[in-house]
């Protein structure tokens, strides 16, 4: 059963069965949750299933809120790492239409190319739900003992000691997301084979968005964007932890082809393996 059938089941499942239920979907940029996420909803209404789609990022703060919580960041960014969020925007809403099974689901929402790409709150959505699917680069992600993440980060020449200080700092952020983690009843993962890969689809999702009249950013611009999200939580350690507690995985090759998928131990087997032929494949 591939990745798309076994979430479309999971969501079959729980609508048959009266059971309200959330799915974290976590990916690097440009991996295809996005992608991901419509073919889902489309699929579930086929089937009957009512599916809301949600990112983390539409619980992005409000505008001075964030400037604040950004201030000094060295990837000058006001959005993207931990911290930037107001978790509880989003938990207590999933919450309460997780106890009620007769209330609508009302979301935050969150539009990108408001303030010239900086972005704003927007007029919530509310609806009926039976599944929520919510999606972002670090759903899920823990934060790690301080000491030891700080020992590993002075290993890293591609860190700056203000880096270092600032994925502490992330580390730190993650605490609040917590209990809005714990509402996930399935977690699914995006993993690339090479985690250079991820620069380069979200420059070539920004080039397709440009050719269609929707590109809003500058290169140097989603190049900190990017950044800021492959070096606040470094991928074989936060992101290998969800990893290792995932339900389902699919590893991804360079053009983001699917070359395995199954569970995050069995994951954690197969990446530790030697992968020539497919490794290969993985610089697309």
């Amino acid at each position: 059963m591939s990745l798309e059938q076994q979430l479309l089941a999971w969501c079959g499942d729980a609508a048959r069965a009266g059971r309200r239920m959330v799915i974290g979907l976590n990916g690097p940029v440009g991996a295809g949750k996005s992608t991901l996420s419509r073919w889902l909803r489309q699929a579930c209404s086929d089937a009957g299933v009512q599916l809301a789609v949600a990112s983390i990022d539409d619980a992005y703060l409000p505008w001075p809120a964030r400037l604040q919580a950004m201030a000094g960041n060295p990837f000058a960014v006001n959005r993207v790492p931990p911290g930037s969020h107001e978790p509880e925007a989003l938990l207590a809403p999933i919450h309460r239409w997780k106890q009620d099974p007769t209330a609508l689901l009302e979301l935050p929402r969150f539009d990108k190319t408001l303030r010239r790409g900086d972005g704003d709150r927007i007029e919530p959505w509310r609806g009926p739900a039976e599944v929520l699917l919510l999606e972002g680069w670090f759903v899920g992600c823990r934060p790690l003992p301080r000491q030891g993440l700080e020992d590993q980060l002075q290993l890293r020449d591609e860190f700056t000691p203000e880096q270092c200080r600032w994925a502490l700092r992330c580390n730190e952020a993650l605490a609040a997301y917590q209990p809005l983690w714990a509402q996930l009843n399935q977690l699914v993962m995006l993993w690339p084979l090479c985690w250079t890969s991820p620069r380069r689809w979200r420059f070539q999702a920004e080039a397709r968005q440009r050719r269609s009249g929707g590109g809003w950013m500058d290169p140097k611009a989603l190049n900190n964007l990017v950044q800021a999200s492959l070096q606040s939580l470094p991928a074989e350690l936060h992101q290998r932890d969800v990893l290792s507690r995932a339900d389902l995985v699919r590893v991804l090759d360079g053009r983001r082809r699917s070359v395995w998928e199954g569970s995050g131990s069995a994951a954690l087997h197969w990446l530790d393996q030697p992968q020539p032929s497919v490794s290969s494949s993985a610089t697309g």
